[in-house]
């Protein structure tokens, strides 16, 4: 939609974008905390899943209210998708702090009316507990039209300009699908990570031995050059570091060690014959 274009362009915005992003990141420093509220636990991004919890909450509530004798029900309800929007917005926030600005614009405007509905909810709750039900529900209807445009704006993050999603994802199937030689094994250095092209897709390729991994190279949370990143550790627990946001995978596997990336770094199938390194498509 024009619209969205226009709100994604709007570099007006930026100002107070950038001022925020540095406050989140310097009110939350500790990297577990940092890495619960990314999701990089869970394998994807947690704000998506604790954002059901008050949706739900507030959708029942919108319900109940249309039905005769559900005020206590709805109240609880209500109670309920205010807290739970407390650690929804947390996450929300750190997944902001780490987007491109483009998106952060979206996601600046996708939290403002998040924000406004969370107000008009609270607002409903203690007219509610005040015994002043018919002002309650009107404002939980206010509400809800309010949370379905945020919610609007975190769909077309998701879904039109890729936020959370895993970025290097689309490489694989740009792969060839037989065994194709990229390099010789003797060209690989031992517990270095390497980049090598199969077609015009970037692989990063680590060596011990005669054993190799592989991975995308451009990182799952923005698509950072990994083969720029430093290598930290050893072995087969040695993890590479996205330079761009700081994102951990574990050369080994993929496996995202921290965050912000929520997501696994892609893996390469690899084997080595008479000294070349093969790879193909999962």
């Amino acid at each position: 939609m024009p619209i969205l274009t226009r709100l994604q362009e709007a570099r007006q915005l930026d100002g107070v974008s950038d001022r925020l992003q540095s406050a989140v990141t310097a009110a939350v420093r500790p990297q577990r905390l940092r890495d619960l509220l990314h999701g990089t636990w869970l394998g994807h991004p947690l704000h998506p899943v604790l954002v059901q919890v008050p949706v739900g909450a507030f959708v029942s509530t919108a319900i109940l209210d249309l039905l005769p004798g559900r005020r206590k029900s709805a109240t609880t309800l209500l109670t309920v998708g205010v807290a739970a929007a407390v650690p929804a917005v947390a996450a929300g926030w750190i997944d902001w702090s780490q987007l491109t600005r483009d998106r952060r614009r979206v996601g600046l405007v996708h939290a403002g009316a998040n924000a406004v509905a969370v107000g008009i909810y609270v607002a409903s709750l203690l007219a509610r507990l005040n015994g002043r039900t018919t002002r309650g529900k009107a404002l939980g209807f206010a509400g809800l039209a309010m949370a379905g445009a945020g919610a609007y704006l975190g769909g077309h993050l998701a879904y039109a300009q890729g936020a959370g999603t895993n970025q290097a994802a689309p490489d694989l199937a740009r792969l060839p699908e037989e065994w194709t030689e990229v390099c010789s094994l003797a060209s690989v250095p031992q517990e270095r990570t390497v980049v090598r092209l199969s077609g015009d897709v970037p692989v990063l390729l680590y060596r011990i031995g005669d054993r190799v991994s592989a991975l995308v190279e451009r990182c799952s949370h923005e698509t950072g050059p990994l083969g720029e990143g430093k290598v930290e550790g050893a072995g087969w627990d040695a993890c590479v570091v996205c330079p761009w946001h700081g994102s951990t995978f574990r050369l080994s596997d993929g496996a995202v060690v921290h965050g912000p990336a929520a997501n696994d770094q892609p893996v390469i199938p690899v084997r080595v014959r008479e000294g070349r390194i093969e790879i193909r498509q999962p």
